[in-house]
């Protein structure tokens, strides 16, 4: 392990210094932090492990943590043998081991080295989680009930068993809308799997398209066309598409916009849109990503857009934390995404708690309310960050929203 600990600081010094000089002090902070924690990791399971016949193997699978990181301090697009030989095992081994991290402390403890098993599993099913996302429709019922404080309103969604059945949109005020949020175009998603996103995501005929943010990655900043031929599909329903920004859309804002643009994307900053339904006209206000003072600049542009009698509002609002912010009656619907639907939890097992809505308040995944408000999070089309999701899968779904119109 002491042989490890010299090869993985040295290692981490590499990236430092190479991210440093190809990108700057933010991100050699970044990596440094990352590799770091890593490196530590990494060495608890080595020393839990001991001198067993898989110890070389799981210190030599260390070698693509670094070197993907090595690879991000020069942003470029990867090609798919690549993602498939460094970046997607990198993440495999990076999560696992940062998972592995209690049950090496069990182990110091007295427990039997074959608990490690678990972190494994968890690792193996994480990856499975992170290639692939259900697909469902879902029923949202805008009640205008006021529920106090914020709070999980799991009643008010249900899911569409039928969706063939339920096909008729003249029959009652409700409208088809479909989210796209978090793509992330990276390691685990590539332009042609989210462009098959889009794809199918047009094939089930939404009134409207909400692309709530964070579009890119290192890998992807560097080239708008890389998001725009993603999202080409959604060319025919231009005027029926509306985008905000994410956190990190302002890394790269320039591409994210000329993306967008090529797309057919409206992109409200900060601004408001009305657009014609078959039930009448119903506007759309697309909030900015702010990391500081979020009431103060959530009511500002709230204040700019005052509601008019008898129209229906959604809201895009990237960070669903913020929503707590919001003025009372600024929309009747908010759209967010930014936690994966908290990436780490049982939410495939039908346990709604997360990592995210046990030790934050923030809102993690599905309906929550406040006050008469209702803001839907979803639970993300790829993720970024922790290198896995583990048992919360991302999201295909559209939503068959009654209420908007004033009949629920």
């Amino acid at each position: 392990m002491a042989g490890f600990i010299v090869y993985g600081a040295a290692a981490t010094a590499a990236v430092i210094t190479h991210a440093g000089l190809r990108r700057g002090r933010l991100f050699a902070l970044f990596s440094g932090i990352f590799t770091g924690v890593h490196t530590l990791a990494a060495s608890a399971l080595l020393g839990a492990l001991g001198s067993t016949v898989v110890t070389p193997v799981v210190a030599s699978l260390n070698v693509l943590v670094y070197a993907h990181f090595v690879a991000l301090g020069q942003p470029a697009w990867r090609p798919g043998w690549y993602r498939s030989l460094v970046s997607v095992p990198a993440s495999f081994v990076s999560a696992t081991t940062l998972l592995s991290l209690p049950f090496a402390g069990a182990i110091a403890l007295g427990a039997p080295t074959a608990v490690l098993a678990v972190p494994l599993a968890l690792g193996v099913y994480g990856l499975w989680d992170s290639l692939r996302s259900p697909r469902e429709v879902l029923s949202v019922t805008l009640d205008q009930q006021d529920v106090g404080a914020l709070k999980r309103v799991t009643e008010a969604v249900s899911r569409v068993e039928n969706p063939s059945e339920n096909s008729d949109k003249s029959a009652s005020k409700t409208l088809r809308i479909v989210q796209i949020t978090d793509p992330h175009l990276g390691v685990f998603m590539s332009v042609e799997r989210l462009r098959a996103v889009v794809e199918r995501a047009v094939a089930q005929a939404p009134d409207l398209v909400f692309l709530t943010g964070d579009f890119l990655t290192m890998e992807s900043q560097a080239d708008p066309g890389l998001l725009a031929r993603a999202l080409e599909p959604l060319l025919p329903l231009a005027g029926r598409t509306f985008a905000c920004m994410g956190n990190h859309d302002h890394e790269a804002p320039r591409t994210v916009m000329e993306g967008l643009k090529r797309a057919g994307v409206t992109l409200l900053v900060d601004e408001l849109s009305t657009v014609e339904t078959a039930h009448g006209p119903l506007e759309i206000l697309g909030y900015d990503f702010r990391f500081r003072d979020r009431a103060a600049h959530l009511a500002e542009v709230s204040a700019a857009f005052p509601r008019r009698p008898s129209v229906g509002r959604v809201a895009m609002l990237h960070d669903p934390g913020a929503f707590a912010h919001l003025p009372e009656g600024s929309a009747d619907l908010v759209l967010a995404g930014h936690t994966h639907g908290g990436q780490v939890g049982f939410v495939r097992w039908g346990i709604v708690h997360t990592v995210v809505s046990v030790f934050t308040k923030i809102p993690d995944h599905g309906m929550w309310g406040q006050g008469r408000a209702r803001l839907y999070v979803h639970r993300g089309t790829g993720h970024y960050g922790f290198p896995l999701r583990v048992g919360v899968p991302s999201e295909e779904s559209v939503l068959v929203v009654s209420g908007l119109f004033g009949q629920a």
